[in-house]
């Protein structure tokens, strides 16, 4: 009778790990910024039918850069969450960081079950507050532990690199424009120093607004608004992103706890 072969549990879990940063590494990059009137997401994404960027619920949005189909699941039951505790207490009783809290725990039992792979996935879940100083930004790694972001974050990809360029050049206070303008410059930088040009069909790009008069601040830029803040501000932008239909806001139905579209991987 053969000797079943034994792996250390440290050394499985250290497995574990590298299968899934390799994952996520293979994804496109999403980069969430403060500016002065809230948060705003920003994702090198060619598809308009798979979002890396969706709202959660009234002030909350989730961003997300793994495999798409498992982060999928982890935003539609977020979206679950979310409905059903504004429900059953009141809509201020739902929170990003409650919801951090779920997506957790979630993540950290698949990661340390033997039964399943973990979840090749990681996710920003941001919610704006009333002041800039109550914007709150967590990144949830493949693990299920919680990280407190302030300022810029970036998952996916070259994440290492793109968040160091923006520790150095993200300050409170940015407008839209200009903050979006650092995401681009972020976004196109290589690994190995260069730049690449992304147009604004590349381009993902929501944010949540305090300044907006619903309940609802979240909301898509795109088309010629988005074509318009890049040129306005340097940035790289594409002459048939001025054709694109939509300027703004989309239908007010079609995002968030009834049936927002989720994000992709589609960058692997």
């Amino acid at each position: 009778m053969s000797t079943p072969f034994y792996v250390s549990p440290q050394q499985a879990m250290a497995d574990r790990a590298e299968y899934a940063r390799k994952g996520i590494a293979r994804g496109r990059s999403v980069v969430v910024l403060q500016y002065t009137d809230g948060v705003v997401f920003v994702a090198e994404n060619p598809s308009r039918a798979l979002h890396k960027v969706s709202e959660i619920y009234d002030r909350i949005a989730f961003a997300a850069v793994g495999k798409y189909n498992e982060f999928e699941n982890l935003r539609i039951g977020g979206v679950r969450y979310a409905d059903l505790r504004g429900y059953t207490y009141d809509r201020a009783d739902v929170t990003a960081r409650g919801l951090a809290n779920v997506y957790a725990q979630t993540l950290g039992t698949i990661f340390s079950s033997a039964a399943e792979k973990p979840y090749e996935v990681e996710l920003i879940v941001a919610e704006v507050g009333n002041a800039p100083e109550d914007d709150q930004i967590y990144r949830l790694p493949h693990d299920g532990s919680i990280v407190d972001e302030h300022g810029s974050v970036a998952v996916g990809g070259s994440a290492d690199q793109i968040s160091s360029y923006l520790d150095q050049r993200h300050r409170d206070g940015m407008t839209l424009g200009e903050a979006l303008k650092l995401a681009v410059e972020s976004l196109s930088r290589d690994n190995n120093g260069g730049e690449r040009t992304l147009t604004a069909e590349q381009l993902e790009v929501a944010t949540l607004d305090r300044t907006r008069p619903q309940q609802r601040k979240f909301k898509r830029i795109l088309g010629r608004q988005l074509s318009r803040l890049l040129e306005e501000n340097g940035a790289a932008v594409s002459a048939a992103g001025e054709d694109r239909e939509g300027a703004g806001d989309e239908p007010s139905d079609s995002e968030g706890a009834s049936g927002s579209e989720g994000g992709p991987d589609t960058g692997k």
